[in-house]
């Protein structure tokens, strides 16, 4: 089995685009991560595509071979569709092709514009991700559905709306110098804890923005790296996925994600580390409670402790375990059909060093990424190191 590197990646800012088509946002991303990989585009064997509500925001469905156009690929395109994990999907599938043999070099990523829907159309169509039958034509948004767990979680472990406040003010803090961030500025503890609520106990800055975006990379197999003397120096060396019931109601527990843990689990199994070996991590936060089930579930902490290490410093930039230090979903943006590979994107440069907080990670070499799709009835993690 062939190892796979990343050789390229690209993104686009991530925001309000008016202006710009889902194909042009595509287009961009990959553009920067053909400049940043220097592999001909001739060379690529499959276009992997992540997408979730383009047939509702763009009234454009079969968009693979559109992205490939748009990218100047004349290769086979495959969208992938998880909910907010499709463009993580999408990188896990490149990366099994490449570690089959049956490719040398595999484009993956995604795209989603979203603010031409508004808030009530973005969040109808985001809505699509849960269980209709049970859940959508019962009224549940996601904010709700995240509070339902967010009540669970205090219920069983304890925590308050402060503990959730830290999240948000470390992760719009590490946004501050990611030029690809959507908000670039500072919200303080007790802003957070003062602004508005959406779905008590969850406020408004306890949710990520509705934000359009695309996201790139191009994986390469080691023998291709080696061969074209590539500088590609972040090898993907773990994957894995989970699955969980679509209805809260039908889960076991609503204060922990299951699918996260198995993705995990698998995703390490490959690697051949563990938790306690990860120097840096991107995780799904599309709400702040998303981020304390997320670093549970990838065993960084025990259930009921993740709550308060933010607060406690131990995952801001300068903490132990610094997570989202791209901003994560929070303050970056959830363009939701590109943000698994954008958490790839952004962690590759942290490793790399040619982050903006790379200076918080200089020693770093082994780092994880997590993307949920739903109320996390789909994950995908990866593991991300620096080759030896």
């Amino acid at each position: 089995m062939t190892g796979v590197r990343v050789a390229g990646v690209g993104l686009t800012r991530f925001g309000h685009h008016p202006e710009r088509t889902g194909r042009d946002l595509f287009a961009a991303a990959a553009l920067r991560a053909f400049e940043d990989a220097s592999v001909p585009r001739s060379d690529v064997d499959q276009l992997n595509y992540g997408n979730f509500m383009g047939a509702i925001a763009e009234r454009q469905g079969h968009q693979a071979p559109l992205m490939a156009e748009a990218a100047g690929l004349g290769c086979p395109a495959t969208r992938y569709e998880e909910a907010c994990a499709s463009a993580g999907v999408a990188v896990r599938e490149a990366v099994r092709t490449i570690r089959s043999g049956e490719a040398d070099v595999v484009v993956a990523g995604g795209m989603e514009r979203m603010t031409n829907l508004g808030t009530d159309g973005a969040t109808e169509a985001l809505a699509i991700a849960a269980d209709d039958l049970f859940e959508v034509n019962a009224g549940t948004t996601f904010p709700g559905a995240y509070a339902l767990m967010a009540r669970a979680y205090f219920d069983a472990y304890g925590g308050d709306r402060t503990d959730l406040a830290h999240i948000a003010s470390k992760n719009h803090e590490n946004a501050l110098d990611n030029e690809y961030a959507q908000y670039q500025r500072r919200v303080s503890v007790e802003e957070a804890l003062g602004s508005p609520p959406v779905a008590t106990p969850l406020h408004l800055y306890d949710a990520c923005p509705i934000t359009d975006g695309a996201s790139a990379l191009v994986l390469v197999s080691e023998s291709y790296a080696a061969a074209h003397d590539l500088d590609a120096p972040v090898a993907v060396t773990g994957t894995g996925q989970g699955t969980d019931n679509m209805a809260l109601a039908d889960r076991e527990h609503l204060a922990r994600t299951p699918a996260a843990a198995d993705a995990a689990a698998t995703a390490y199994g490959e690697a051949g580390i563990g938790p306690d070996d990860v120097d840096v991590a991107e995780v799904h936060d599309c709400f702040t409670i998303a981020e304390v089930l997320a670093i549970e579930s990838l065993g960084f902490f025990e259930p009921g402790e993740g709550i308060s290490a933010a607060r406690d410093g131990e995952t801001t930039a300068d903490g132990d375990l610094p997570i989202n230090l791209s901003g994560g979903l929070k303050a970056k943006g959830h363009p939701v059909g590109a943000t698994g590979g954008s958490q790839i994107v952004e962690l590759t440069r942290l490793l790399r060093g040619d982050h903006p907080n790379s200076d918080r990670v200089s020693d770093a070499t082994v780092g994880v990424t997590h993307n949920a799709g739903g109320t996390v009835a789909s994950a995908v993690v990866h593991v991300l190191e620096v080759a030896e």
